[in-house]
């Protein structure tokens, strides 16, 4: 992996603990989801536009990553509404390099040296802390369930988007298609809660578009990467998200306690950066 594109995936690691921040700290965070999709849409229709459809063969993946986005949004707004960002984030992202090497292995070939391994040890251990953080500041078990869910949503729509996209041949005709499905995810919000999105204040509105075009941006960047570098270097790079997220939820919504959850997101970094470098070599 290049040091542009290591650079990259960090920046966009930094791009997605910022806008889940900002699904966490909306009052209606369905509407708020349906806001970002639509964020997603736009640019996505310009994508498709300036760069024109990727191949057929891509297609099937399209519809798959976009059915599997309809659950991971459903999952993220069942966990937000019951938990804290820096236990959430860190168990949904801390989990996902687990379940994306396993799934890389066994589809797409990709084999783990032990220094890998070693380090989804590390994640383990860091999400056994944030766990145990819970005492403190409890959580539903529907809340941690969700967690659990949206980690396997992130690892499916991962490999998924990540074979996708080189069998694209048009990497941001991909990323466009995909980002212009997510019309169908506005579509059911706007139309069972119109009444709720009416009643959001234009500050909220801006807000959540932005959500949306930040998030879309994180996600492209990655995708762009995939094409660049190997599909399990990637993806465990970008999970370096999981320290921004606990900085931001501890700093920006004082969730606590703070060492417990700080140091969690450390040791489940580690882990990740260790898998990410045993990838590259």
């Amino acid at each position: 992996m290049t040091a542009g594109i290591f650079l990259l995936v960090l920046f966009a690691a930094f791009l997605h603990a910022f806008w889940n921040a900002i699904v966490k700290g909306a009052g209606d965070k369905a509407v708020m989801l349906g806001l970002i999709a639509l964020g997603h849409v736009v640019p996505g229709l310009a994508l498709v536009l300036l760069s024109g459809l990727p191949s057929m063969a891509a297609v099937p993946y399209i519809i798959a990553s976009t059915v599997i986005h309809w659950v991971y949004y459903i999952l993220l707004n069942t966990a937000y509404r019951v938990g804290d960002l820096s236990v959430v984030y860190p168990i949904a992202r801390g989990l996902s390099p687990i379940l994306i090497a396993l799934g890389a292995q066994f589809w797409v070939g990709e084999t783990l040296p032990l220094m890998a391994w070693m380090g989804i040890l590390a994640v383990s251990v860091g999400i056994m802390i944030l766990a145990a953080q819970r005492k403190q500041a409890p959580m539903p078990m529907v809340g941690f369930l969700a967690a659990v869910g949206v980690a396997v949503a992130i690892a499916s729509y991962s490999i998924v988007d990540g074979v996708g996209v080189r069998l694209s041949g048009n990497a941001l005709g991909y990323i466009g298609c995909l980002f212009t499905a997510e019309a169908f995810v506005v579509a059911y919000v706007f139309g069972t809660k119109w009444d709720r999105v009416r009643a959001v204040p234009v500050r909220t509105l801006m807000l959540g578009l932005f959500g949306g075009i930040v998030s879309g941006t994180a996600y492209a960047l990655v995708l762009i990467a995939k094409t660049q570098a190997p599909l399990g270097i990637v993806s465990a790079l970008r999970e370096t998200s999981v320290i921004f997220a606990a900085l931001i939820g501890v700093l920006w919504f004082q969730e606590g306690p703070k060492r417990g959850r700080i140091a969690a997101a450390i040791v489940v970094g580690c882990g990740i950066a260790v898998i990410a470098g045993a990838k590259g070599s």
